[in-house]
This record gives C-alpha cells, structure tokens and sequence, in this order.
C-alpha cells in the first residue's frame, strides 16, 4: 500500500513495512509535515499485527536525509523561541524517540547523505545498514546549535563521549566505513544491495518470536539507561513475560526435536 502523501511512500508486503523519505529536491530533508506522516505511519504498523519489521530509507541516489528543514525552523522561531522548541525540536524528538523504543525492529538503510535529523535517526534506530556511498554528519554547529533531535545524548552512547563530540564540535562528515568502524551502523554493504540486505535482515528477524523479538527490543532500549542491576530486573521481567507463551513452548519443542534427531544420528557407541 501507498501512503497518498507523496514525501513518504510506504509499501507493504510479506511482513515488512518499507518506509522512503521522498523529498529527493530537498535531499530528503525532514520538514514538519514529513515527521508527523512517519510518526503516523509508525503508530499504523504498531497497530498492525501482520507486520513485523519496518524498514526506512531515502529515496533518490544522493541522500537518505540531509537533516531537518531549515525553513520550518526559521519560520518557528520568527514566532519566538518557545514556539521553535514546541514545533521543532519536541517534534523532532518524538520521532527518534518513538524509532528507539518501536515495539517492532526499525531497519534504517542509509543510501546517501545521512546529516543532522538524518544522522539522529541512524542513532536511534536498533539497526543500521549504509551504502557504501553514505556519509553521516553533524553540521548543526556551522547553525549554531547543538544536535536537537536527540543527537547529543544517542551519540555518545553509540560512540563514547569523544569520538562523538569530534563529530558534534566540527560537523565533519565520516564515510560510511568508519561509521561501521566506531558503531554508528551495523554494516556496510555495495550500493546496489543496500535494499536487499535490509530486506534479507528483515526476513530473518520476521520468522522469530515477535514477542520474543518485542521483548528484547524493550530490555535493551531500557536497560541501557539504567544501572547493571535495574537493566538485569528488566530482563528478568521481559523474561516473565514470555516465560509461559506458546512461542516458548514452540521453541522449546523445536530444541528438543533437534537434540533427538542429533543424537540418533550418532554412530553407535555401545561395548
């Protein structure tokens, strides 16, 4: 299915729901309206128990998402900077914030530029492939302002404090390679098979346990603002939860189906 706004499509299908940024003249930049879609699209497939993996890239060959819009920005502040802060950055914060804590996997392919917002959605996201031809940056200094859309407090997480304020204080770009290199993404792979690796990823992912996946998605996002103790408390109650589900059930079986034939497939051993 396709979302009839056209700067984000959607497309649905075995499972997956493939979310594209679709503002190629603006290099896919975030402009209000685009949030509130993805953020809308996001609450759909929450909804929607067929589907189990999201996928989100950029259309277009340059960019996955050169960053906010900037024009909405100017405009939220030419009303005074509590407006700016209610429709920019709370906004902007929302969508990463509800990317890292989805109750279902969100793949983001990085097929070009990944700046500002863009680079932000790569930190929040739980999985993260780039082109070969990505880069990933963070030019909100050369703006002056620091990163506003979570980009201060995920990427330090991802990358420790001074790789990530390297980043942050210059607004350089780092090639894909070195993204991979110091954990800002999963994997790089050639241009060309960027979507289909992210669509491998998610056929993977798809035939588990979504509670199972759902849960491990919760005790990690969770446990990592926490202490050791309180993140091993979420672990254990994520374990609660599915402890007497039937994909416990299943799974066990399947483990002990295979031990059996394992083990009849031995030579024998006997005097």
């Amino acid at each position: 299915m396709d979302m009839n706004q056209t700067t984000l499509l959607r497309r649905d299908e075995n499972g997956v729901s493939l979310l594209t940024i679709n503002r190629t003249d603006r290099l896919n930049a975030l402009d209000y309206a685009t949030i509130d879609r993805l953020l809308a699209a996001l609450d759909e497939i929450a909804a929607d128990r067929s589907l189990r993996v999201v996928i989100l890239t950029g259309a277009g060959e340059r960019a996955f998402s050169a960053g906010a819009d900037i024009f909405g920005l100017a405009s939220s502040l030419a009303r005074g900077v509590d407006v700016a802060v209610r429709e920019f950055v709370e906004r902007g914060q929302r969508l990463t914030a509800r990317i890292e804590a989805f109750p279902k996997p969100v793949i983001v392919a990085v097929n070009g530029l990944a700046y500002g917002a863009g680079c932000e959605i790569a930190e929040a996201a739980p999985l993260t492939l780039a082109s070969e031809r990505a880069s990933f940056a963070k030019p909100e200094i050369d703006l002056g302002f620091p990163p506003p859309f979570g980009g201060t407090q995920r990427l330090p997480r991802l990358v420790g404090r001074k790789r990530a304020l390297a980043m942050i204080l210059t607004g350089e770009p780092i090639p894909a390679a070195r993204a991979a290199e110091i954990g800002l993404v999963n994997q790089v792979v050639p241009h060309e098979q960027l979507l289909p690796e992210a669509l491998r990823l998610a056929s993977v992912i798809r035939g588990k346990s979504p509670g199972a996946v759902a849960a491990a998605l919760a005790a990690v996002t969770r446990g990592l603002d926490t202490t050791v103790a309180e993140g091993l408390a979420i672990e254990a109650s994520q374990f609660s939860m599915m402890a007497l589900t039937p994909d416990v059930d299943a799974g066990l079986r399947r483990f002990a189906d295979r031990r059996r034939r394992a083990h009849e497939r031995l030579p024998f051993q006997g005097a």
